[in-house]
């Protein structure tokens, strides 16, 4: 299973909306980057993020999950 497959698979069976993603690739690194509604999730924020986690570990990959919240307060200018 693919990267995108394996990830978004989780996420559905979390009842994660993904509204949009972009991938690249910077420095030699594959970078993947969705925002995701999570407005119906059905699981905690925390479990949910230790679950992407672990999806990744098990792709030797590593997985960061933030809410919006955080992500705004870093992307302020």
């Amino acid at each position: 299973m693919g990267i995108l497959a394996a990830i978004t698979a989780k996420c559905a069976e979390a009842n994660v909306n993904i509204s949009d993603m972009s991938q690249t690739v910077m420095q030699d690194l594959f970078v993947m980057t969705m925002l995701a509604d999570i407005s119906q999730c059905r699981v905690a924020f925390t479990d949910l993020s230790d679950t992407l986690k672990q999806c990744g570990k098990e792709m030797s990959m590593q997985v960061h999950v933030m809410h919006e919240d955080i992500f705004n307060s870093m992307h302020r200018i």
